[in-house]
């Protein structure tokens, strides 16, 4: 008797005909990247994007002006109740997603800046990663559900970091960005794996983008070759190419921007 092939499950991008999508933190950098790259592809009816405050989202809600397809709602991720409401608005508009990236993420501003020594750490310091960049898509998990948990196969992807990966960290420092992104992707591992009872049709999925030429990454670009310095169009179209390959079996995955699975 001979072995029968493997059969692969079909990519969900393949079964997406009329799409809603959700861009959370679509206001900059990468997020702004997908909502600008998604109002070019006509699979998607609707383009939802959050943003946190107005004076931080011009380019976002000028853009709204020119496009229909696009809808912009108020959204702090360190917030339950301003996630639940934004949820709640775009629930008015359909009763299913079928795309949805969340971008927000937070590594420095004016006070808090990468920890390089164990000197350096500050409890409220980390208490702020933690609320940025673990809490928040945890949270968005949680009131996300009913959304996604219809009969047409989606994605639900968060942009995390290498950095996050505790067997690859190999030169240390960083401490807070690095614990709450290891966070983060601890939190949505175990979020798959409950979508996987109640919402079967989901596929939650890590990215890690690489080094993109954002305001985030911009005081530590130095020692980045420019060839692994990514401009934004570029990150958005790595992204796209691994979302466009991405199953239901990939169900709680951590992808790496050229499409390789990275360690926890």
């Amino acid at each position: 008797m001979t072995d029968q092939p493997l059969i692969s499950s079909p990519s969900i991008f393949a079964s997406i005909r009329s799409g809603q999508a959700l861009i959370v933190g679509g206001n900059r950098g990468i997020g702004l990247g997908f909502v600008k790259h998604l109002l070019k592809d006509q699979r998607f009816d609707q383009v939802f994007a959050t943003y946190r405050t107005k004076t931080a989202a011009s380019e976002l809600l000028e853009l709204a002006q020119t496009h229909d397809r696009l809808h912009c709602i108020a959204m702090d991720l360190t917030d339950e109740a301003a996630i639940e409401s934004g949820i709640a608005q775009i629930k008015t508009m359909t009763p299913e997603l079928h795309f949805v990236v969340n971008c927000v993420g937070f590594l420095h501003d004016g006070a808090i800046a990468p920890e390089k020594a164990l000197r350096q750490l500050q409890p409220d310091h980390l208490m702020r990663y933690f609320q940025v960049n673990s809490i928040g898509a945890a949270l968005l998990a949680k009131h996300l559900l009913p959304l996604l948990n219809h009969k047409q196969p989606n994605v639900f992807a968060t942009i995390s970091a290498k950095i996050g990966s505790i067997e690859d960290n190999r030169l240390g420092g960083w401490y807070g960005y690095r614990a709450s992104k290891a966070a983060l992707n601890m939190l949505l591992k175990t979020a798959a794996i409950e979508y996987s009872r109640r919402s079967k049709q989901t596929a939650i999925v890590l990215l890690h983008p690489g080094t993109t030429d954002t305001r985030l990454s911009e005081p530590f670009q130095r020692g980045v070759p420019p060839d692994k310095l990514f401009p934004v169009p570029k990150t958005v179209g790595l992204l796209m190419n691994v979302l466009g390959n991405v199953t239901l079996d990939d169900n709680g995955s951590f992808f790496s921007w050229d499409g390789s699975q990275l360690p926890w």
